[in-house]
């Protein structure tokens, strides 16, 4: 089963078709400053997404310390991790405004503030306001920079790039789940998230590493211009003069407006030559004006660009694989996350504590996850293999394996399981490389925010599903057999719209002749 760029099939071309002009690469694609970005984004990832992966030993305290169902309690992490991806379309809006640099830095400040408060949590309900809402849109507005800068600094080993960074979550979840039992154990789980939001401040550290290419190096990174670059552009330029035309952007006013600044500023320059003190207050007020209509210029444009990515003529949801994507997306990641909330209960449940403690089933997902993004990372990376394909395979395991993991009721049987999951959940490293081959690089911020918009939303029901679901039947099979399925589904939708995309040509050829 081999599929091309041109089975998955684009909207807008046939990625396949080579331009014109090779361009001189810049040295910090592929290399230099590049592996930098990927170091910042595998830090990341153990900060945020390892974290969220050990909520389990959070979960069981607050379930002793309020008393609460498992549904509800259950809550608490999943609005923690759906926010964290939910919130991605409005920070593909950030990042059109102030970059992934500044985006990264507020959300590790507004991560580490939602940790400390939920320290001093009387209730649930205060902790949905403070890690669930609070601490997840810190999450989301570091975790989505990071992916689009490995994004943005790789062309050739795209996901090997990937692949390293996102190893971070499989990382994170082994260190923190035992970081998050030493400290619940010795200083209570009060204190543990009080030094956790301490720690968290770090993602500022990996926020300042995010160095912004230039306009210059990002058109230095495709120096092979494809049709459905150039295709994809004129729409774009076309949504765009549709907004100036309705009143979002227009882009006369910002010259004049811009030019007029600069004739002022010049002028009274010139005055305070002449040594006039009231010149100079002159020349900061009109500084800070001139900052301000900066200001509102490039939140303006990046609104426009933003706007027009989901709503312009060029829409991202006129792509219907990526249509397809969403969908699958939409099933995906709960059947993940159950694992990683409701293992410790389930391990509880089967008497399997002696065993667990010695080795937990969360920490061998953890570090087969690792092997798991990195080789099938290698592996997309070679020419004659596709990535779509690595990336459905790693599906079909996946689901296979959720649907099998109520059989087992031992310990090795639960880990050979555990261990299985956690390489397919290798794919993870995959998706931004196959969203990036669908919508381009320039849209990959939007296009991506989308996908783990998508997720998040998955994330966010499946847990309190699951505790949901044993709560009435006191067991957590059921959970994992309706979320497999709803999988199934995902992957289904994946199969049948590349297929339907590759027939419409024919269709149309076919009536062409009998014409």
């Amino acid at each position: 089963m081999y599929a091309s760029r041109e089975d998955i099939g684009y909207d807008f071309g046939d990625d396949s078709k080579v331009g014109s002009k090779p361009i001189k690469p810049n040295p910090n694609i592929d290399g230099g400053w590049a592996w930098m970005i990927v170091f910042s984004s595998f830090l990341v990832h153990i900060l945020i997404m390892g974290s969220q992966m050990a909520l389990g030993i959070l979960n069981m305290e607050w379930l002793e310390e309020f008393n609460q169902s498992r549904g509800l309690t259950a809550w608490v992490s999943s609005l923690s991790m759906g926010i964290t991806l939910i919130v991605g379309p409005f920070i593909g809006l950030f990042i059109s405004m102030c970059g992934c640099r500044m985006t990264a830095i507020i959300g590790g400040i507004l991560n580490a503030l939602g940790w400390i408060l939920s320290a001093y949590a009387s209730n649930v309900h205060y902790l949905f306001l403070t890690f669930g809402v609070t601490a997840g849109i810190g999450s989301g507005m570091v975790y989505l920079p990071a992916v689009v800068m490995v994004g943005q600094y790789f062309q050739k080993r795209r996901a090997l790039a990937q692949g390293l960074s996102t190893t971070g979550t499989g990382f994170g979840a082994f260190l923190m789940t035992a970081l998050l039992k030493y400290l619940c154990t010795e200083f209570g789980w009060r204190n543990a998230m009080f030094i956790q939001g301490a720690i968290s401040l770090n993602l500022c550290v990996c926020g300042a590493l995010m160095r912004p290419l230039s306009p210059k190096d990002l058109s230095e990174k495709s120096p092979v211009r494809s049709d459905s670059e150039e295709n994809q552009e004129k729409a774009l330029s076309h949504s765009t003069e549709t907004i100036k035309s309705n009143g979002v952007l227009s882009e006369e006013p910002e010259k004049k407006e811009e030019a007029t600044n600069e004739e002022v500023l010049e002028s009274v320059q010139h005055t305070e030559t002449g040594g006039n003190s009231r010149s100079g207050r002159n020349m900061h007020g009109l500084r800070i004006l001139k900052t301000v209509s900066q200001l509102t210029l490039t939140v303006r444009k990046g609104f426009a660009l933003w706007y027009s990515s989901y709503f312009g003529a060029a829409s991202l949801f006129t792509n219907r694989v990526f249509v397809a994507f969403i969908i699958w997306a939409l099933f995906a990641y709960s059947s993940f996350v159950i694992p990683f909330i409701h293992l410790p209960e389930i391990v509880k449940q089967y008497n399997l504590s002696s065993q667990d403690n010695i080795f937990p089933l969360t920490s061998i997902i953890a570090i087969v996850h690792i092997f798991g993004k990195v080789i099938l990372g290698i592996i997309s990376d070679l020419p004659c293999i596709s990535t779509w394909n690595v990336f459905l395979m790693a599906n079909f395991t996946l689901v296979t394996c959720i649907l099998t993991l109520p059989l087992m009721q031992t310990y090795v049987g639960l880990a050979v399981v555990c261990a299985l999951i956690g390489f397919s959940s290798g794919y993870f490293s995959l998706m931004p490389v196959v969203t990036e081959d669908l919508v381009g690089t320039k849209n990959l911020a939007n296009a991506y925010g989308i996908i783990i918009c998508a997720n998040g939303i998955s994330a966010l029901f499946g847990p309190p599903f699951a505790g949901w679901i044993y709560d009435i039947t006191q067991k957590y099979d059921f959970s994992f057999y309706i979320a497999g399925l709803l999988y199934m589904v995902g992957i289904i939708f994946l199969l049948i719209q590349p297929c339907i995309q590759k027939k419409q040509p024919r269709q149309k050829s076919t009536e062409e002749a009998q014409v």
